[in-house]
């Protein structure tokens, strides 16, 4: 009887011990991403927050937006083998490439690795970083998803004349590449919008100026302003507007509209501006 009662107690004890991790309560994956096989959530977070980023080596990037936190441990209970630091780095980094993202850094030590993807519209950093273990074993590590919303904007042809009459300039957030002079396609409707007002106020004659944040170094950010707006200026021209009405120029960061200091006043001062002649 007491061996019966033995076998028992060891066949519960080890039922309960091959027993998976829980999530911790309220937790769970970001969408973004499925779940790495025999990982738990320990802890996790959702706020508007600001995160220091690994671009390289000797250089880190500021980014602010809503923030997810995850904190993930692996559940050696569940009898698998912990997976190494690389296999981790490359099962987000595989993620993120199917999703059309791309890796901008990775570290197997510490390890660390740094992704981003944009949307139509949001625009995605991800990091991930290792709270313990080795290149070997992975045990524990944070998911950092900093989700930043596109600058939206709806205007009308008319409310472009109606500001570039009133104060001689109107400020247009079009939304390019990062990085690069490429329209997105959810800003061709502004463009649109202009060249209506042009088509309907044959006499005006506007110069396109863009303007960028202080992020980057100043030449870099000069000769991009000029190409957002020669970009811009392009597309208008593109549906038959004379060529004659327009010119384009770049200022870089020069002429900020808000502080560099926020991810919001930087966004704010990443413009395009329709300045009356």
């Amino acid at each position: 009887m007491k061996k019966i009662f033995f076998m028992i107690l060891l066949v519960v004890t080890l039922t309960s011990f091959a027993l998976p991790q829980e999530d911790a309560q309220g937790c769970k994956d970001h969408p973004l991403f499925n779940r790495l096989s025999n990982f738990y959530i320990v802890d996790c977070s959702e706020n508007y927050n600001e995160v220091n980023l690994r671009i390289s080596e000797e250089n880190t990037i500021s980014k602010e937006g809503n923030v997810f936190k995850i904190d993930y441990a692996f559940n050696y209970e569940s009898g698998a083998k912990c997976p190494s630091t690389l296999q981790v780095i490359k099962n987000y980094e595989n993620a993120i490439l199917k999703k059309g993202g791309q890796k901008i850094y990775s570290s197997l030590d510490p390890g660390l690795a740094t992704f981003k993807l944009s949307s139509k519209d949001t625009e995605y950093w991800v990091m991930l970083e290792q709270a313990s273990g080795d290149r070997d074993l992975c045990e524990e590590f944070y998911l950092y998803v900093i989700e930043i919303s596109s600058m939206k904007q709806e205007i009308q042809a008319n409310e472009i004349l109606e500001a570039l009459n009133k104060d001689g300039f109107v400020a247009l957030y079009i939304n390019f590449e990062t990085g690069k002079a490429v329209i997105k396609p959810e800003s061709q409707k502004i463009i649109g919008q202009i060249v209506q007002m042009l088509k309907e106020n044959p006499d005006l004659k506007i110069s396109v100026e863009g303007h960028t944040d202080n992020v980057g170094a100043a030449d870099f950010n000069q000769k991009l302003s000029e190409n957002r707006a020669i970009a811009v200026m392009e597309a208008i021209l593109a549906q038959n507007i004379d060529k004659n009405r327009l010119s384009a120029k770049g200022w870089g960061a020069t002429k900020p509209i808000a502080t560099n200091e926020t991810e919001e006043g930087r966004a704010k001062n990443r413009r395009v501006e329709i300045v009356k002649k």
